[in-house]
């Protein structure tokens, strides 16, 4: 099983759209900062304060679907389940792993430059300023979220097969029906997996549900696509 993990991480390590993933995390990382911290007026609240740290969680979402779904699309999907000798659940929960790290990196670095960028400018604005506790738990949320995100996006991927529906059924999902439930009912919204990977990246504040309960709602989210996804994967054709 290590050996499969190896392999997975070192497949999708060598692809260049992990980069523009991580290219493009950053870039909205440090456009939300400085939205947040220099350009929205005055902010003096620490949940306010702390927006400026937070990253896109769809953007592992989509780096999962979009790297797993890419295994069938370019047929590599079966020749890498012939090569490793093993059960097809076994691949693609070493797949989930890989992209689970991947993920960790990916909110690694998008939070490292949101708090590189944030700090310097929210240091002119009134009210407490963000102690270390509060930083390192914003920062401990966004990556926590990214890998969260990048597990659930790898598992739609396996599930959809194909990049450019699934990538659509996303951005839909989450930037039009979303918002339309979220003007009704904003306690449904949360508990939906967008919702509550935004609660606990901290782009949404003053919500129906704590910090805590949007993680345990995104693990479960993640839980039950992942556990679909293997046992999908041992009933389908991989071709």
């Amino acid at each position: 099983m290590m050996a499969l993990m190896r392999g997975e991480l070192a497949k999708t390590l060598s692809t260049r759209t992990l980069f523009a993933f991580v290219l493009g995390g950053v870039a909205f990382a440090v456009l939300n900062a400085v939205i947040i911290a220099a350009a929205s007026g005055t902010i003096d609240e620490v949940a306010e304060k702390q927006e400026a740290l937070s990253s896109l969680p769809i953007l592992p979402l989509l780096w999962g679907l979009v790297g797993a779904a890419g295994e069938y699309r370019h047929r590599t999907a079966a020749p890498a389940a012939l090569v490793a000798r093993c059960g097809r659940a076994a691949l693609l929960f070493a797949r989930l792993v890989a992209y689970a790290l991947t993920g960790l990196g990916i909110g690694v670095v998008t939070t490292g430059a949101a708090v590189a960028v944030a700090l310097p400018l929210l240091s002119s604005q009134p009210g407490p300023d963000l102690d270390s506790a509060q930083i390192g738990s914003m920062a401990a949320a966004n990556v926590a979220a990214s890998a969260l995100s990048a597990i659930m996006g790898a598992a739609l991927g396996a599930l959809v097969r194909n990049q450019v529906v699934g990538v659509v059924v996303l951005l839909v999902v989450n930037f039009a029906v979303i918002p339309l439930i979220a003007g009704t009912q904003e306690g449904l919204t949360n508990l939906t997996p967008f919702g509550a990977s935004s609660v606990l990246s901290g782009m949404t504040h003053h919500t129906t549900i704590t910090v805590g309960a949007a993680a345990a709602v995104l693990v479960g989210w993640t839980f039950v696509v992942g556990f679909v996804a293997l046992v999908s994967e041992r009933q389908r054709d991989l071709a």
